[in-house]
């Protein structure tokens, strides 16, 4: 496959820092690409799962059980796509990863990845975000830290901020 169907992240977020992005993301269903490290599509993945220079990347429409938890725990990285930024079923799928089958290697989150969601991501479990290239840097780290405090609780921090609070009051 020729490089030109590989693609890069242009702006890549890891643990909250700018980051050069190693890995090469490739759409193709059809055929491994020859470069490592790269990103592929789930099934491709499946069939060469013993590669660990393969990463997969999950549709947001991916089914997430228990099998499929199990097969990715072994993955260096889940990319988890978002075809359109109104498609907020990505966040189910990192949080899913996280809380419920215990993921701790890298998710990130690929595709129309826009600032304006990038510090919900990171409450999901998201701790890699390659930015759609028109969105700059600069704001993102901003948006990072937009907000000091969350009323819900998320992958980050576990509670809310009423339980917070209360635990706070009563000295624990």
């Amino acid at each position: 496959m020729p490089d030109t169907q590989l693609e890069h992240a242009q702006t890549l977020i890891k643990l909250g820092q700018p980051e050069q992005d190693e890995w090469a993301l490739s759409r193709v269903e059809e055929a491994l690409p020859k470069q490592r490290p790269v990103i592929v599509p789930l099934a491709l993945w499946q069939a060469n799962a013993e590669d660990p220079q393969l990463a997969p990347w999950l549709a947001s429409d991916t089914l997430l059980d228990d099998e499929l938890a199990k097969a990715l725990a072994k993955a260096p990285l889940v990319a988890i796509d978002f075809p359109a930024f109104t498609d907020g079923r990505g966040y189910s799928l990192a949080r899913l990863l996280r809380e419920r089958y215990g993921y701790q290697a890298e998710v990130r989150a690929i595709g129309d990845v826009l600032v304006d969601q990038l510090y919900y991501m990171s409450r999901c479990g998201f701790d890699a975000l390659a930015l759609r290239d028109d969105q700059h840097l600069d704001d993102a780290l901003r948006a990072l830290g937009a907000f000091s405090v969350s009323y819900q609780p998320g992958v980050d921090v576990q509670e809310a901020l009423f339980e917070r609070r209360l635990r706070e009051a009563n000295g624990a």
